[in-house]
């Protein structure tokens, strides 16, 4: 198991601790580029709830998004919104999706995120 980059987890802790959803990241993971703005990890489970809740087939699991109670310890998560993932030349999705990280898997990381033009 890898020890997390502690920069990173006070990252994350300042935006779990602020409610802020400004901070704009790009991660590498696994090899995948992943860029957008980090949300705190309450805030991240209701908008999934809420996407789930809307669909006819998934609504069932949107349960699983707000039963979740607060977590002790620092952030081991990532929690991305509006965010897309770096293939080629384009993002992915276009319009942004919402992206959960392990800080653990995390192996090179920037303040910022990335877009085409």
């Amino acid at each position: 198991m890898s020890q997390p980059d502690e920069l990173l987890v006070d990252v994350a802790a300042m935006v779990e601790s602020g409610q802020s959803t400004q901070m704009s990241l790009t991660v590498v993971t696994g090899g995948t580029v992943v860029t957008g703005r980090l949300a705190p990890e309450a805030v991240w489970r209701q908008r999934v709830s809420e996407v789930l809740t809307d669909s006819a087939r998934l609504a069932e699991f949107a349960e699983v998004f707000t039963a979740a109670g607060p977590h002790d310890g620092p952030p081991t998560h990532l929690h991305f919104h509006v965010a897309r993932i770096l293939q080629g030349t384009v993002g992915i999705p276009e319009t942004g999706g919402m992206y959960r990280v392990s800080i653990e898997d995390v192996t090179a990381w920037t303040v910022g995120d990335f877009s085409y033009d």
